[in-house]
């Protein structure tokens, strides 16, 4: 009775993935009792195996649910659970009808948004030995590989690469572009603080492009935000004091590099559009 009761619960929960993840609340609490039931929520050597696919399923749902309704802390509770269902060997829960790989993507992407690159990093060797250990290409996963792609890009200062990730079709699932949002706001404010270290100052127009802002009086606003002035056409940043004459140039040639590579994709893809 109590597995029937999940498995209907859980079809629900389907559902409610596609059409209403905001009302779903209830119906993950209902289907935690059920899965209680059953004594599935925390695997043991005694649990049937439909019963553990029926847990694992219950709460990788949650933890998409929780993507969809911009929630990081109970996406994160269930990553947490799903973890010693992901680490049963292949006979006690086969990986077929699982979602291991994307769970653990968008964790790696969450990871890369909130800056936590150690937490990244620790996570990312980890699976590089359990996918040596299996004997499967971690290369060849496009969950895992997107979040690496974005760190790659990230690490390297190519802030257009990272916006053309996050607006392109190797986007590998609609979960993946809620941190669009987060990682654009990221790639922001490194140009911002880039910006204002290589020039004293730059037409409004190239800042649009720049920043990736969809209009002038989005530039205006997020320049009122820095601190910037904007006067004549143009945005002027505050001049900073550095200790030297000499880390001054090192950084200048540096930002300015960075800026004009970022700059020259945004007209770019402008002119495509």
């Amino acid at each position: 009775m109590a597995e029937q009761e999940a498995t209907s619960l859980i079809q629900q929960l389907q559902q409610a993935l596609r059409s209403n993840p905001g009302g779903a609340a209830p119906l993950l609490s209902k289907t935690k009792l059920a899965l209680l039931k059953l004594n599935a929520l925390v695997p043991t050597a005694t649990t049937p195996p439909q019963h553990l696919s029926l847990a694992r399923s219950a709460l990788e749902l949650g933890a998409l649910i929780s993507i969809k309704n911009t929630d990081p802390a109970a996406f994160t509770r269930y990553y947490q659970q799903l973890q010693p269902f992901y680490a049963l060997p292949e006979r006690a829960l086969p990986r077929a009808g699982g979602n291991a790989s994307k769970i653990t993507g968008l964790y790696l992407l969450l990871l890369l948004s909130q800056g936590d690159y150690a937490g990244f990093h620790t996570l990312l060797e980890s699976l590089e030995v359990a996918s040596a250990v299996a004997g499967v290409r971690l290369e060849d996963d496009p969950f895992i590989q997107y979040p690496v792609r974005l760190e790659q890009a990230l690490m390297e200062g190519s802030y257009d690469r990272v916006w053309g990730e996050t607006k392109s079709e190797r986007v590998p699932g609609d979960e993946f572009s809620v941190f669009s949002t987060v990682l654009i706001n990221t790639i922001r404010s490194e140009i911002a603080s880039c910006s204002e270290k290589a020039y004293h100052s730059i037409p409004i127009t190239d800042a649009k492009s720049l920043l990736f802002l969809e209009s002038e009086g989005a530039v205006i606003d997020f320049a009122q935000q820095r601190g910037w002035a904007g006067k004549d056409g143009r945005i002027y940043f505050p001049q900073q004091e550095l200790e030297a004459q000499g880390a001054e140039k090192d950084v200048m040639q540096l930002s300015g590099q960075v800026i004009q590579n970022t700059l020259g994709y945004a007209r770019e893809l402008e002119t495509i559009v």
